[in-house]
């Protein structure tokens, strides 16, 4: 469903009480009865479990998988798939700038590609009452798994054309990849860039904030927009190069102090976060998910371009009991205020 995307998001900045937009995907599959590897290989489980979250909580969009390991492994990286985690990349494909020369740039729809843009297509249908946003990985982040993650930031000093040309056909692949999500009816992308979340504000720039800027100019439009979420520890550190990104919208993760990070958002621009996903959501009780959530917007909604959400993606396990607790928070802030 095409929608003003401009408009939602002016909105959504204006508005006194503001819905809260987690990135809640992967708990639908328990709203499903069905575990995670059935979730990940059928474009009707992944739509219907985005329509049972839609149905069961009042959020400010939907939005679809971050399985970072989708794009990898359309590059030919393997995989490890289990019943009840995300999917993780476990080996690189790039060791050389002669392999760099030598990748090729997949055709969008390879691989798990097809299910889950499928996937969009299905869920748009479903939900109807909010905006629906697909999720992708960020060119550095991609580029990372191509490389190894932890070979990544090595490259950069001693093999960094390598990694411009790894990074290149990255983002030719990504921007396609888009693309196709616009086409199949998604309002939006959330694009998850943390490993850039490592690299220093110059690094930062160079291999990543210049290729979301790419990818922004390539696919952006009033009825679809980019947010950029990072959720690495050098966020403040990097936000002004984050920012150059152009993006429409910032998210970032629990490893920094979202009230410091409003400081450096200017007032026009969303920024989102940041309730730890694991640590509270996943593994605390409705009591301390419903503390870490009011302490939060305590802290933040002096702010009115600022949105509760989690750090980042909530894992597949986490209980519902928890969940709905950060959504009575939310409530329950804005009835106090």
């Amino acid at each position: 469903m095409k929608r003003d995307m401009k408009a939602w998001l002016s909105d959504m900045l204006h508005a006194e009480t503001k819905k809260a937009m987690p990135v809640l995907s992967f708990p639908g599959a328990s709203l499903l009865g069905i575990d995670v590897k059935e979730l990940i290989f059928s474009s009707d489980n992944q739509a219907k479990a985005m329509a049972a979250v839609a149905q069961r909580v009042d959020s400010a969009a939907s939005v679809s998988l971050m399985d970072l390991s989708v794009e990898a492994e359309c590059f030919g990286a393997p995989i490890h798939i289990s019943e009840d985690e995300v999917p993780t990349v476990t080996g690189c494909v790039v060791s050389s700038p002669e392999e760099a020369d030598a990748l090729k740039v997949p055709h969008v729809g390879a691989g798990r590609t097809d299910i889950y843009i499928d996937a969009i297509r299905k869920a748009a249908e479903l939900i109807q009452d909010r905006p629906v946003f697909a999720g992708v990985i960020g060119p550095f982040s991609l580029a990372g798994r191509l490389v190894d993650v932890t070979e990544a930031m090595i490259y950069c000093y001693e093999e960094p054309e390598m990694m411009h040309t790894v990074l290149s056909k990255a983002t030719d692949f990504l921007i396609e990849y888009i693309k196709a999500y616009k086409e199949a009816g998604a309002n939006g992308v959330v694009m998850a860039e943390p490993l850039a979340g490592l690299l220093s504000p110059d690094l930062a720039e160079e291999f990543s904030s210049r290729y979301v800027k790419k990818i922004n100019e390539a696919v952006k439009s009033d009825d679809f927009l980019v947010i950029y979420h990072n959720c690495g520890n050098t966020t403040i550190l990097t936000i002004d190069s984050i920012l150059s990104t152009g993006s429409d919208a910032y998210h970032f993760g629990n490893a920094i102090d979202m009230a410091e990070m409003m400081k450096h958002i200017p007032a026009d621009t969303i920024a989102m976060g940041n309730v730890d996903p694991a640590g509270v959501l996943r593994n605390g009780t409705p009591e301390t998910v419903k503390q870490a959530t009011k302490d939060i917007m305590g802290a933040c909604c002096g702010y009115g371009n600022f949105v509760i959400s989690s750090g980042c993606d909530i894992p597949p396990a986490t209980p519902w009991k928890n969940i709905d607790a950060f959504f009575e928070a939310v409530n329950e802030f804005y009835q106090g205020k």
